[in-house]
């Protein structure tokens, strides 16, 4: 598949692969440098919608200024009418894996345009904010092996799909109102199940104030980890609330630090 030109917005529209043709869009936020390592970064939104502004934008900007090219991915979610309405009940939406598609896809097209966006295609992770936290994590668990990123950074991430702390409009927008008390279908999706061998690196992080997803979700997927021997690092701050994406100021000075042990993180990983 051939990547699309940047259009005026700079954005890259990239078509998903479907049976129906849907384009995806990325905004890139590129790093200097010939064979810089790069992210595809998935906004929160509990599967509904995107944060595209502390999750997005300032992210990749953010990302960018240390030497790591950014793909904001706005992958497909329910969106606000199927938020305020019950039609999934009868019409399908939009729902899994509609965003797992997309970003399958994001990974196929970054690591395709690396020579053009001057990227190394070995180093290309996925960041995910809250639901995207569980999107990012998708990609390893759900993907086959060789289309894994490097590295993967759940950030405040809804991870399980099952009582008791399980995000419930997160789990509503993944699967629509007909299958979201599906059960197998819901363990399937349930984060901290299916870690598989060999995992690559994982970098977690939430608060334990959080007062969106329960903390737990983050817990569960660091013992997982743990007893899957994969390498992570897992940082619990005790204050910072949800949502504060890489913003200056929203949060906490505590949770704010996240951004700093990341990157410190990331040069360890990559040496």
């Amino acid at each position: 598949m051939a990547l699309l030109p940047l259009c005026s917005s700079g954005q890259i529209n990239i078509w998903s692969g479907t049976a129906v043709r849907h384009d995806v869009e990325m905004t890139p936020y590129l790093a200097p440098g010939p064979h810089a390592p790069a992210v595809i970064v998935c906004p929160g939104g509990s599967y509904f919608w995107h944060d595209m502004d502390g999750e997005g934008r300032q992210v990749g900007e953010w990302l960018s200024r240390n030497g790591i090219s950014a793909f904001v991915l706005r992958y497909r979610t329910a969106y606000v009418p199927a938020f305020v309405t019950h039609y999934r009940l009868l019409f399908r939406g939009n729902r899994y894996p509609d965003c797992l598609n997309d970003l399958r896809q994001a990974l196929r097209i970054v690591r395709q345009g690396a020579g053009k966006y001057g990227i190394n295609p070995s180093r290309i992770g996925v960041m995910g904010f809250s639901a995207g936290g569980h999107l990012a994590m998708s990609s390893v668990e759900l993907l086959p092996r060789e289309e894994w990123p490097a590295f993967v950074v759940p950030v405040y991430p809804v991870v399980t799909m099952t009582a008791p702390c399980v995000h419930k409009r997160s789990r509503r927008g993944l699967l629509g109102d007909s299958r979201e008390h599906n059960r197998r279908l819901c363990d399937s999706l349930s984060m901290e199940k299916h870690v598989p061998a060999g995992c690559p690196p994982v970098f977690v992080v939430n608060c334990k104030d959080d007062p969106i997803v329960n903390y737990h979700n983050a817990e569960l997927l660091d013992s997982a980890l743990t007893a899957n021997h994969v390498p992570h690092r897992y940082i619990q701050y005790a204050t910072g609330g949800h949502g504060f994406g890489a913003s200056q100021t929203k949060g906490t000075a505590e949770c704010r630090q996240w951004k700093d042990e990341f990157i410190r993180w990331f040069r360890e990983i990559s040496r």
